[in-house]
């Protein structure tokens, strides 16, 4: 097999997809700043609407929506990715969802001028769906064109796009940029011009090769595409991969969610890809994210906003690779850039790309459909508990997500298995093979996927 190189068009169509990845880190972090500007729209719209101000309670009620009705549309997006990349192909599918961030976008940068607190909710779920089937489609995409050797590096681009779109909806939401009072409906709409870019551009890029020669037996389009995107001619073993994975979803029935659960073959993998998505969520790192503001003013920081982006500079290098408050803020401030930072290195890029490697051409729509929708769940869940939790415990909370850490290392110690340089064939032979062994001896030991070393099998 000839070595892959790092060629230009494969860059391009890694860089355009991970957009998708960066409206999801932009959408996700760009209701932070602008919080109180947007609960005066809320309120005047109200008290104009109903000639009487608004309770404090129905006042907060239709903020937590606001805030939360978008993560519903990622659970609700991350559950569909299936119906999309199994008929459209994985670039089609990007290339047409982006009208949901289109009209997401125009419903919220226009409630202002309507005075409609219904289009700003129904933008942040239609958003929130966009976002959550981007996080299905941008890990594939970027799994099935990349080199097997190259697969994992290119894979934490993923989660970069995320963190710098974090990062740049933190530094936009300023007062001196877009988080004021006139231009807020611009931040909140800003999304649109990605989404524009994202679908001029992917014409130009190409179709999965793994999608082409599988699911449409296009072998020569497969193999063209591979050619140009790796620099290489010689593309015959992976070609050959792919057309043995072709051959054994012809021989298998089509894999849908609850065949995930129940085929011994398919059972592991997406514990492991469930457990690995609560992982990132229940480290508590959207807990940062969205109330850092309210962290770092509680540990008496006087510009919180400033710590929160420093927070998201930290965010994006550790992705990549003094204080004048008082000493326990500025441990606070350098508590939480040393979480994030670690977080970084492990939980938050492993998981997106992982699955992609644990599955192969069939059951991996569903896979991911399945992993998505339990991050988005769990993202739910702690934007929703953390307030109260957080009120109840105060700093102790953090010991909470500290015990979940801690089960969760444990887990990936001896469950999660090494993929570097390893094909997709290779390994779902290997989860295969662990089956078979406990088939085998019911009473032995099943054989730990640690210990499976990838295969020397040149047919691969």
């Amino acid at each position: 097999m000839g070595t892959a190189k790092v060629t230009a068009p494969l860059i391009f169509a890694i860089t355009i997809a991970t957009i998708g990845s960066f409206q999801f880190g932009y959408n996700t972090g760009v209701i932070n700043a602008p919080e109180v500007i947007i609960k005066d729209f809320l309120n005047y719209t109200l008290q104009e609407r109903l000639k009487n101000p608004p309770s404090e309670v129905l006042l907060t009620s239709l903020w937590s929506l606001s805030v939360a009705i978008f993560s519903v549309g990622g659970m609700i997006g991350s559950f569909s990715v299936g119906l999309f990349v199994n008929r459209f192909g994985r670039r089609n599918s990007m290339l047409i969802v982006n009208l949901l961030a289109i009209a997401g976008g125009c419903l919220m940068g226009f409630c202002k001028i309507a005075e409609s607190v219904e289009m700003l909710i129904l933008g942040r779920l239609v958003i929130g769906l966009f976002c959550g089937l981007c996080t299905g489609f941008v890990p594939m995409y970027i799994g099935e064109i990349s080199p097997t050797a190259l697969r994992g590096a290119f894979g934490t681009l993923n989660q970069l796009g995320i963190v710098i779109g974090i990062l740049v909806a933190q530094i936009f939401g300023l007062n001196i940029i877009l988080g004021t009072k006139e231009l807020w409906p611009l931040l909140l709409g800003f999304t649109i011009i990605p989404a524009i870019l994202q679908c001029a551009s992917l014409p130009f890029c190409p179709e999965s090769p793994r999608f082409l020669l599988i699911n449409r037996k296009e072998e020569e389009s497969a193999k063209e595409i591979l050619q140009r995107l790796w620099g290489t001619q010689d593309v015959a073993q992976d070609i050959q991969e792919m057309k043995d994975e072709s051959i054994r979803m012809a021989q298998e029935k089509k894999v849908t969610v609850v065949e995930l659960f129940r085929a011994p073959s398919y059972r592991q993998p997406i514990i492991i890809s469930i457990m690995l998505q609560l992982s990132q969520q229940l480290s508590g790192i959207n807990a940062v994210f969205y109330y850092s503001t309210g962290i770092f003013k509680d540990a008496g920081v006087k510009e919180p906003i400033y710590a929160t982006i420093g927070a998201g500079v930290v965010n994006t290098i550790f992705t990549v690779v003094s204080d004048n408050y008082g000493w326990m803020s500025f441990i606070c401030i350098g508590a939480i850039l040393a979480f994030v930072a670690f977080f970084e290195i492990g939980p938050g890029p492993i998981p997106w790309f992982i699955v992609a490697e644990l599955f192969g051409q069939g059951p991996r729509p569903a896979a991911m459909a399945v992993a998505g929708c339990s991050n988005w769940t769990s993202n739910f869940l702690v934007g929703l508990l953390f307030p109260s939790a957080a009120f109840y415990l105060g700093a102790y909370v953090f010991i909470v997500f500290t015990g979940f850490l801690v089960i969760f290392w444990i887990f990936t110690f001896f469950k999660v298995p090494e993929t570097r340089g390893r094909t997709f064939e290779e390994i779902t032979r290997a989860f295969e093979g662990q089956v078979l062994a406990g088939n085998r001896d019911e009473k032995g030991p099943i054989v730990e996927m640690n210990s499976i070393q990838p295969t020397k099998d040149t047919n691969v």
